[in-house]
């Protein structure tokens, strides 16, 4: 399976690197193409036409925007599921997950989603990934069940993405178990066809 792991937190002192390393690692040992599309790296202004209005604009205007966006597209048309990898600000969302996610809608149809929040707090970043659900599900790549958080992510994730906790380090799999199986079956149901 080929799965983007969306980075959305653009702070500079962030923690989500450590995240997103740990969900792409334990991806790849499934043996999974997992691809980091990161908001900080990316940059993104925020929304104002989205990809498949700025692919029919050919002025100069958006160039630069369609560029940084292209490879994007081209990605999610092959993913089998996305995993999210977000920050909890002021119970909420980081501004720069929605951002990135807005910019596209058809491209997520039919694919799954797995939510992995984190916090320095002990609540791991649920309350973020609850507000989560119902943008993911609008935007039509609903997430699974499960969640996976990291309370104190300072102290359970090194900062190349090691588990330092034996909670994060042992029991995890059902969470990914959850996520292949998602993600197998809405492959397979694609293949036959969708709604729309």
């Amino acid at each position: 399976m080929v799965v983007a792991v969306l980075l959305g937190s653009v702070r500079s002192d962030r923690m989500g690197g450590r995240a997103a390393k740990w969900a792409i690692a334990q991806l790849e040992r499934r043996g999974h193409e997992a691809v980091l599309v990161d908001a900080a790296e990316l940059k993104l202004p925020m929304l104002d036409k989205m990809w498949k209005e700025l692919k029919k604009d050919t002025s100069d205007e958006y160039k630069d925007l369609r560029v940084k966006l292209a490879p994007l597209a081209e990605l999610y048309e092959r993913v089998d599921g996305f995993c999210i990898v977000s920050a909890e600000y002021n119970h909420s969302i980081p501004p720069a997950m929605t951002n990135l996610i807005d910019y596209f809608l058809e491209e997520y149809f039919f694919r799954p989603s797995a939510i992995i929040c984190y916090s320095t707090t002990p609540f791991g970043g649920v309350r973020a990934a609850m507000q989560l659900r119902a943008l993911l599900a609008e935007a039509g790549m609903p997430s699974i069940p499960s969640l996976q958080p990291i309370p104190a992510v300072d102290k359970s994730l090194s900062h190349d993405g090691k588990a330092l906790t034996q909670e994060l380090a042992e029991n995890t799999g059902k969470f990914f178990d959850e996520f292949d199986w998602y993600m197998r079956a809405m492959k397979a149901e694609r293949q036959k066809g969708v709604p729309y």
